[in-house]
């Protein structure tokens, strides 16, 4: 059977509780929590009951609990249970909510189980940057993303256009040019670009077709890669880049170009020593 293993991380940039569990076989009696917990089951079959309602849960499902929300669970299939989630105080989730809606008033989630890929993918990847302790704002923007799709769709409705803001995103967008290098906090663009977060974040995304942490991301890559097409070592690119580490770097430039850096590198040096 698989091993156990229980791994909680508090985020204090976020102010949020992250915590992954594998190979869990537990059941977990009726219970409640007095704050939000949004999990992710990873792997496992589960019988869950929440407010009178039984559910099956499975890969790929997502759980939300509002405080006060009674559940329990317990195994249904010969498998473990893989399960990744937060627990957001109900302050913190105020907060995030006047930040995406403008409204200073709890959200009510009125679905317990749901099935929603992009829900997935802020979910995700927002986890695994706070597990690591990352510092880059591509995490704080995943968590109002996420917070902003899972009110707009299973909480109160919102009804707001997102609006164009063609001026301020350019502003954004020459901003993050001009300070790749740097550590970028999501406040420093906005500021800048004279937006709120939320704001921020829906209309650049609709213009733009990529987040602006991805939009970071693609011009210190395309900075990086003039770098090592000069021969610069792979760290020394990471460095000037603005890339926290070197690990982060070469995740990202594998998944934008498809090479490892020094692989990318090493094409050049390859083409000065022919000629």
């Amino acid at each position: 059977m698989k091993k156990e293993t229980r791994t909680v991380v508090y985020d204090d940039e976020l102010r949020i509780e992250a915590y992954r569990f594998e190979g869990i076989v537990q059941p977990f009696p009726n219970h409640f929590h007095e704050y939000y917990v949004i999990g992710f089951v990873e792997d496992g079959q589960r019988v869950l009951s929440c407010k009178n309602q039984e559910y099956t849960i499975a890969k790929g499902d997502i759980v939300l609990f509002n405080p006060g929300d009674n559940h329990a669970c317990v195994q249904s299939d010969d498998g473990t249970l893989d399960y990744r989630g937060f627990n957001i105080t109900k302050e913190v989730m105020l907060d995030l909510t006047k930040e995406v809606t403008g409204k200073q008033e709890l959200p009510v989630f009125s679905t317990n189980v749901i099935f929603d890929e992009e829900a997935t993918c802020y979910l995700h990847p927002l986890h695994e940057l706070v597990m690591k302790g990352s510092c880059e704002f591509g995490k704080e923007e995943n968590l109002l993303l996420l917070i902003s799709l899972l009110i707009q769709r299973y909480g109160q409705p919102s009804a707001s256009r997102i609006p164009e803001c063609r001026e301020e995103i350019e502003k954004a967008c020459d901003f993050m040019e001009r300070h790749f290098a740097n550590r970028i906090y999501l406040d420093q663009i906005c500021r800048h670009a004279g937006l709120s977060k939320s704001t921020l974040l829906r209309a650049f995304t609709k213009s733009k077709g990529v987040t602006p942490y991805c939009y970071l991301e693609n011009i210190r890559i395309g900075k990086a890669k003039k770098l090592l097409e000069q021969g610069v070592p792979p760290i020394e690119a990471a460095m000037q880049t603005g890339f926290s580490d070197q690990s982060h770097f070469t995740n990202y430039f594998n998944r934008f170009i498809g090479l490892a850096p020094g692989l990318y590198r090493d094409i050049f040096l390859e083409k000065e020593s022919m000629v």
